[in-house]
Formats: C-alpha cells, sequence, structure tokens
C-alpha cells in the first residue's frame, strides 16, 4: 500500500464502466485515476455502486493514499448525490464536474476505462462478479506495476509516482 504523499495528491479522477456476466448479470466497476501520476488507485467491482458505496471506496482510498485536494467527475447521480459532495467538502476535497457530454474533460479516466475494455472486458466472459473482481484486480496491478505507459516517459505509474516522490523530499 502507499503512504499518503506517495501520490501528487492534486487531481483524481473517477468514473464507471460497466461489463456483464455469462448469465447477463450487470457488472458495475468504479476506477479511481490519479490524474499526475496516471496511477489506478482503485477497482471496486459489484453488481450495483450507489453513492454510499462511492463514499465507502473513497473512504478506503483517504486511508490508503490521504486526500486529493479535488476529484473530477462527470454528473453521473451517483458523483452529484448532496450527500456525497458534503461529505467532501467536509473533508477538505472539492468536486470538479465536467460538462454533460464532454467526457475529454475526463480523460485520464476515460482513457484508463477504455484501455481496460480493450484490454480485458471485451475480451472476458466472467462467470460472476467474484470473477470479475480478481480478474480485475489483477489487470490494475498490471497496469500500475508492470506496462510502461507514454505518458510517464516510458515508465510505470509505480516507478513515475516513486521518482517523483523521491523528487520532491
Amino acid at each position: 500500500m502507499d503512504a499518503p504523499g506517495y501520490l501528487s495528491h492534486d487531481v483524481w479522477s473517477y468514473d464507471f464502466t460497466t461489463a456483464r456476466t455469462r448469465n447477463s448479470s450487470p457488472v458495475r466497476i468504479l476506477n479511481t485515476v490519479d490524474e499526475y501520476t496516471r496511477m489506478a488507485l482503485g477497482c471496486r467491482v459489484a453488481p450495483w455502486i450507489g453513492a454510499r458505496d462511492v463514499r465507502r471506496e473513497l473512504e478506503m482510498l483517504f486511508r490508503r493514499h490521504g486526500k486529493p485536494r479535488t476529484i473530477r467527475s462527470d454528473n453521473g447521480r451517483e458523483f452529484v448525490a448532496a450527500s456525497l459532495v458534503s461529505w467532501l467538502a467536509e473533508q477538505g476535497v472539492a468536486c470538479a464536474f465536467i460538462e454533460k457530454g464532454r467526457p475529454q474533460q475526463n480523460a485520464y479516466v476515460e482513457r484508463f476505462n477504455g484501455t481496460m475494455r480493450d484490454e480485458t472486458l471485451n475480451g472476458e466472459e466472467f462467470n460472476n462478479v467474484l470473477e470479475a473482481r480478481v480478474v480485475l484486480e489483477a489487470w490494475v496491478e498490471e497496469y500500475n506495476e508492470r506496462r510502461p505507459h507514454r505518458g510517464p516517459g516510458m515508465k510505470t505509474p509505480r516507478q513515475f509516482a516513486a521518482e517523483w516522490k523521491k523528487g520532491t523530499e
């Protein structure tokens, strides 16, 4: 786990993507990404995810990584729920909502979700949500730890974050 201070703590972004099991049961995936390091911070997989679940995920991420200054999202009902927005304000985290119909304003998590879809969701048939969770957690680990990315200078997000942290100390 990362200690607070490992990430830039400037802007995180989060968004949903979806899949289905073999028997057509829904699989909802909430991905959270640090925009500067491009590190995938969280990947919550469940049949459904509401505003309360988003808050629980953020509570866990805040304990694990510290809090960002801002969290960017679209205007989905889970993200704009008054209970979540007021809780984030209490945490000192600003909400940055993108304009409706402008996913490019949330480019980092949209790119992450597209890569996840291309590399796993389009090619996997999950028997159940638990299997989806296991497969996607393994994919996120590979994404963060083993595959270099062009944006951070052909480093993995983990390597880039470690170098960034070392340079700020």
